[in-house]
């Protein structure tokens, strides 16, 4: 939240100006406290007044600085970090530098959500109970100075910006029922997330379809995957072999259904019934909001947006921020019905 004060300045004229001036500073310091700032609700579009107040970080008082991550490497050693340490680092890996503050504060406490999640799991991921650095297990994670080498002339600015993204966030998350959510998130939605229980099949309160702003300005967002039907009848038959692919190709893909957004509920391919995920998966494509078309043997699929859809879009965090909204606002309104809160004491 940026805070604007307005100096006030005083003119006073005659032999009692000293004193006077002592006075009104005297005053003034001792209602300082009560100031008030008028801030833009980039929601409602509607202003708001709220007391000045230290920064989030100040507030929840050095909390990721207190609590250790295990760190497991792609080399089997594991490394002992502090959570603001092991932040910076999957910030940085998992959203680019360049998006706004607000949006990167979101996939802060979102990536600090799920690193809580993982922590405090009955069974977890690894046997050692550290988190790994591969997206597909656990996070990505990607050390400071691979992060600036690749950022070049702008690592001093992109790690900085990191920096504080992570405390101005400091030991916050996203609480559902005042419990840690599964706080997953991905790169881009086609207009709108999708419900888990069309990835994952099982229905979770707080991960429910929402619209989501981010469009053409997406790297990629829309994309183009061109399979032969032989390629298309090796791929369907090594993973599902009881797959009926003996009639023609235009008859493989059917009984296609769709959620309002254009992503792939369910179908089927060769007659096997698959989720939009798992068709996804099965293709090769970036995400399941795909249509697809065949001609003289020959599949086109047309996609639209990047990641499973489910959760936070990080491409949709972004136009939000840039629409004014903060992190707060953006993570309640990717994950539905909850609210901003210390992860522990």
């Amino acid at each position: 939240m940026k805070e604007h004060r307005n100096a006030a300045r005083i003119r006073q004229s005659g032999m009692g100006q000293t004193v006077i001036i002592g006075v009104l500073l005297a005053i003034g310091i001792f209602l300082l406290p009560g100031a008030v700032v008028e801030q833009l609700d980039a929601g409602g579009g509607e202003n708001i007044f709220q007391p000045i107040h230290p920064s989030a970080a100040q507030t929840v008082g050095g909390r990721d600085q207190g609590r250790a991550v295990r760190l497991l490497r792609q080399d089997g050693r594991v490394e002992e970090l502090t959570m603001e340490e092991y932040l910076w680092g999957v910030v940085a890996a998992e959203m680019p530098a360049s998006f706004q503050p607000e949006a990167l504060k979101a996939q802060a406490a979102a990536a600090r959500t799920y690193t809580v999640g993982l922590q405090d799991a009955a069974k977890p991921k690894h046997p050692d109970g550290a988190l790994c650095d591969d997206s597909n297990c656990c996070q990505a994670y990607i050390d400071r100075s691979a992060a600036e080498a690749r950022w070049g002339a702008n690592a001093n600015s992109y790690g900085e910006k990191i920096s504080r993204a992570v405390a101005e966030t400091d030991g916050l998350g996203v609480l559902y029922q005042e419990k840690p959510i599964q706080a997953v998130f991905f790169s881009s939605a086609a207009g709108r997330t999708v419900d888990a229980v069309e990835v994952w099949g099982n229905s979770v309160a707080y991960l429910k379809g929402v619209d989501s702003p981010e469009g053409d300005e997406v790297p990629n967002y829309r994309s183009q995957v061109v399979r032969t039907s032989e390629e298309v009848r090796q791929a369907v038959l090594a993973k599902y072999p009881g797959a009926d692919l003996s009639g023609p190709p235009s008859g493989w893909f059917s009984e296609l259904e769709y959620n309002p957004a254009g992503g792939l509920i369910r179908g089927k391919v060769g007659g096997v019934a698959l989720n939009g995920s798992q068709m996804r998966q099965l293709l090769g494509l970036r995400s399941a909001s795909f249509t697809v078309a065949e001609q003289d043997g020959t599949f086109t699929f047309d996609v639209t947006g990047y990641g499973h859809g489910v959760g936070m879009s990080q491409y949709g965090a972004n136009a939000m921020a840039e629409d004014g909204a903060d992190f707060r606002k953006i993570l309640t309104w990717y994950y539905t019905g909850t609210e901003i809160g210390p992860l522990w004491k």
